[in-house]
């Protein structure tokens, strides 16, 4: 049995501590897209783990863990992310962790193009910096250089000329910058590929094998669906396709092998970097929401926007990705407020609306429709059943779920795996 775990929202909905909850009961855990620009945090025991790279099932020590085609990887933070690992007791083998062969390279040049871009351009997109999306822009404009491709040196330096040669013309001519110094690439030599060498595969064949003898496989997204370079406020959106459809390619699977898709979303709205946000709060309850939420990215450190939970917005994002159930986060942060709004449709123009508008200069218009429940005041962070959540609380999941037309199975109370209420497993369906 397949379970797909995405993001419904802008990013940082908390799907690492899913991801890592339903860990438990997988035997494969898969990451299918996006780069290091994105951070899962988990706090186990009392103890916070950020990933950017290697799936969140690597703290299950008998788990194997993937990093998909549809990823693109700087070897460099890669390493270091093992490393760090290593440290504290989690041994990152061959065995345990598996790198797609076809999956694409972030190289150093990337990174200056990246930062070179959003200098030059005058409307901030908001990237990390860290070059995800020129390597996924030479994905598809068949400039990339894959692990497979490094892994072969000749291939890889003859590559490697040519896009050095390509991108200083970029960075001189367009970009108005310096060119790329050949000895910024001195480290990707030997010891490099010798170290990555036995954890590349053909991860397809792998995941088809695991799924013909049986074995539940656990995939996971980054960012969120409303960052998704097709279906999100484009053109504030990642590179990639944040979407479950994207499990398809970014994996090597077919589409007849998933059976859940559990949609993460927090019991209010966050955005970070640039972008419209139609529920965003620019008083004290939004910077109340960042305080009490410890709303700061994972992998930049920037503080995210916050504001009202926005249903207009994850019905599209639950339509686009085929949600089946919701795992609601954070819904311990809305403790102490009186009210709680939630937006139900938008106004443009003078006119209802109930859709979620293609143009991002539409979006920005809008003035969103609320309505508003009692809050519960009072902590909910040692519930563990359905049962012991206030009936306000109990309210508020029950008027997210008529909003937006899924059942909420898990709710979290708490950044410790423990601080959970389960009320329907994905992989047990009970």
């Amino acid at each position: 049995m397949s379970v797909v775990v995405v993001g419904i929202q802008w990013g940082d909905e908390g799907k690492g501590k899913i991801v890592d909850l339903l860990t438990e009961k997988a035997d494969v855990v898969v990451r299918f897209q996006g780069g290091n620009n994105a951070g899962h945090t988990l706090v186990v025991e009392g103890k916070k783990f950020i990933f950017h790279l290697i799936p969140s099932g690597i703290l299950h020590k008998d788990k194997m863990c993937v990093i998909g085609n549809g990823v693109v990887i700087d070897p460099f933070v890669l390493l270091e992310e093992m490393k760090t690992l290593e440290e504290e007791g989690f041994k990152v083998t061959s065995e345990r962790l598996k790198i797609s062969s076809r999956a694409h390279m972030i190289l150093p040049y990337h990174r200056h193009l990246d930062l070179a871009r959003e200098d030059k351009s005058g409307k901030k997109i908001g990237t990390t910096g860290r070059g995800i999306g020129p390597a996924y822009e030479d994905k598809v404009g068949r400039r990339g250089i894959r692990m497979a491709d490094f892994l072969a040196p000749e291939i890889f330096e003859q590559k490697l000329r040519e896009n050095t040669e390509w991108v200083n013309f970029v960075l001189t001519q367009y970009l108005e910058k310096d060119p790329i110094d050949p000895s910024e690439f001195t480290e990707l030599d030997d010891d490099l590929r010798d170290r990555l060498r036995p954890f590349v595969t053909d991860t397809s064949l792998l995941l088809d094998d695991s799924a013909r003898a049986g074995k539940a496989i656990l995939y996971e997204g980054a960012q969120g669906a409303l960052l998704d370079v097709d279906h999100g406020t484009y053109p504030y959106v990642t590179s990639s396709n944040t979407v479950t459809g994207n499990v398809c390619s970014g994996a090597g699977v077919g589409p007849t092998s998933i059976k859940e898709i559990v949609g993460v979303l927090k019991a209010y709205t966050t955005r970070v970097g640039g972008g419209p946000f139609p529920t965003e709060l620019f008083d004290e309850t939004g910077q109340a929401l960042r305080n009490k939420g410890a709303e700061y990215g994972a992998t930049t450190g920037r503080p995210r926007r916050c504001g009202w939970f926005d249903a207009v917005a994850v019905r599209h994002a639950v339509r686009v990705n085929g949600v089946t159930s919701l795992a609601l986060t954070k819904l311990d942060v809305l403790d102490d407020l009186e009210t709680i709004k939630v937006c139900v449709s938008y106004r443009l123009d003078d006119a209802t609306i109930e859709g979620f508008p293609a143009l991002s200069t539409d979006l920005e218009r809008v003035a969103p429709v609320y309505e508003e429940l009692k809050g519960w005041q009072q902590d909910i962070s040692g519930c563990r059943s359905w049962e012991e959540l206030p009936s306000e609380a109990q309210a508020y999941v029950s008027y997210i779920e008529k909003v937006v037309g899924v059942p909420v199975d898990i709710i979290s109370v708490g950044s410790d795996r423990g601080q959970t209420i389960i009320r329907r497993h994905p992989f047990s369906g009970k």
